[in-house]
């Protein structure tokens, strides 16, 4: 098993850990080892909301668009992250599809028409505004995906950490940037 772990300074002068963890891919992301002890370590006290939440319960508040999993809501992302107020939470778990095509897949497997605004990046960055909108100063977010942009220090965020899980062969890494609102 390959581990490592870097700490560095981010550009606003404080501490940023990065660390790498092989592990076996899994479509369950929040099963796959070093990301079950990361949330384990980073989801901490009060209303932390997962608006992609598939079978997982990690968060106070789930979201998925497939009605067959036991979710407090079945809402587009979007829709779901507009349900709240400025500033009223502390945490989201943020693990949207990869991909556009996965986006695709995912809104004909269930019905909803795939428009040129759901395969567009700017898909993405709608979801980051909202969530930037929603979080707390000193509130987290945990993005999962294939690279570590996270949220952005653009929308007043600075990553604390990255943690990069390799899978091997054909397999894409998983990243998972922790993030702090710090304006």
């Amino acid at each position: 098993m390959e581990t490592g772990q870097v700490l560095m300074k981010n550009h606003g002068g404080s501490e940023l850990q990065i660390e790498r963890i092989w592990a076996m891919p899994s479509k369950n992301t929040f099963s796959i080892k070093p990301i079950k002890e990361l949330l384990q370590k980073e989801v901490g006290q009060g209303l932390w909301i997962d608006p992609f939440a598939n079978e997982n319960k990690v968060a106070s508040i789930t979201n998925d668009l497939n009605p067959e999993y036991d979710t407090t809501y079945h809402l587009d992302a979007l829709d779901f992250l507009k349900l709240f107020k400025d500033d009223e939470i502390d945490g989201v778990l943020y693990d949207p599809p990869f991909s556009v095509r996965q986006v695709s897949e995912c809104y004909k497997k269930h019905g909803i028409a795939v428009t040129q605004e759901t395969t567009r990046s700017d898909w993405w960055t709608k979801h980051k505004k909202e969530i930037s909108r929603i979080i707390k100063k000193g509130g987290k977010v945990i993005t999962f995906g294939w690279n570590s942009g996270g949220i952005g220090k653009t929308n007043g965020f600075e990553i604390k950490k990255i943690l990069m899980v390799p899978h091997g062969g054909i397999h894409n890494d998983t990243i998972c940037t922790v993030e702090e609102k710090i304006i």
